[in-house]
């Protein structure tokens, strides 16, 4: 009977645990702290590059790694999130069909942290990096 509860209380805590919040990380910026994560309930990872060419392009992976292509080509590795609460809440302004966020991003080889603007054009159903790189995505959340 003590193994059963036993087993019933494991069960519980591994259960909870797999449909607990989104992956938050803190990451320092001019001495403040600051947190993102990967989720914020659009499909932000996959690959943006500019309107009408095939490069330079930035590739944004599910598990916050990636890479952004310069305009001449070279390819930098980099890490990368969306800011959000401590609790894991993305912070973005709403505007007209759109919502834009604050995109943190540092390369590999670096400890400096580096942000830019992501944006969300509901409407258009795309996603822009940067300002210049986009994303054509699907809303599966469209009631």
């Amino acid at each position: 009977m003590k193994s059963l509860h036993v087993l019933l209380i494991t069960l519980f805590f591994v259960a909870t645990h797999s449909y607990s919040q989104v992956h938050v990380d803190q990451i320092t910026y001019n001495g403040k702290d600051r947190y993102i994560t990967t989720t914020i309930g659009y499909p932000v990872p996959g690959t943006y590059a500019p309107t009408g060419v095939k490069e330079p392009i930035s590739v944004l992976n599910p598990d916050g790694t990636g890479f952004i292509q310069s305009d001449d080509l070279s390819k930098k590795k980099i890490n990368w999130g969306i800011e959000c609460t401590e609790e894991g809440t993305p912070v973005f302004k709403e505007g007209f069909n759109s919502a834009t966020y604050t995109f943190w991003y540092r390369l590999t080889d670096s400890e400096a942290w580096n942000y830019s603007q992501f944006s969300i054009h509901f409407m258009k159903k795309k996603m822009f990096l940067m300002g210049e790189r986009v994303k054509e995505y699907i809303d599966y959340n469209v009631q």
